[in-house]
């Protein structure tokens, strides 16, 4: 059997990349990537430690994350085609006003 460790260990490293490349990418498209990398590397310490202390409160909060994650992609994708039709460009750095 793996040890609780080693999940922790896994979760970790994928937050650590997913907020590495949300610091770093400025394209909003990988940023969106990177948060749903963040929220799963949440969703794998839930489920270790769930299935560590023989508890199923940790599954209800993951089934809880993926269905916000679902909403956030979906709301976050359509705000990103809105934007690249009115300025056309998805990177943070050339989109400095929010003025209609």
């Amino acid at each position: 059997m793996i040890p609780l460790s080693w999940y922790m260990a896994l979760a970790a490293i994928l937050f650590s990349i997913g907020t590495y490349g949300f610091l770093v990418r400025r394209n909003i498209i990988i940023m969106f990537l990177c948060m749903e990398l963040m929220l799963n590397a949440v969703n794998i310490n839930l489920v270790a430690m769930s299935h560590y202390l023989d508890s199923l409160a940790g599954h209800n909060f993951v089934f809880f994350i993926i269905t916000v994650a679902a909403a956030e992609a979906a709301i976050g994708l359509g705000l990103v085609i809105v934007l690249f039709r009115n300025k056309k460009t998805i990177y943070v750095d050339h989109i400095n006003e929010l003025k209609g």
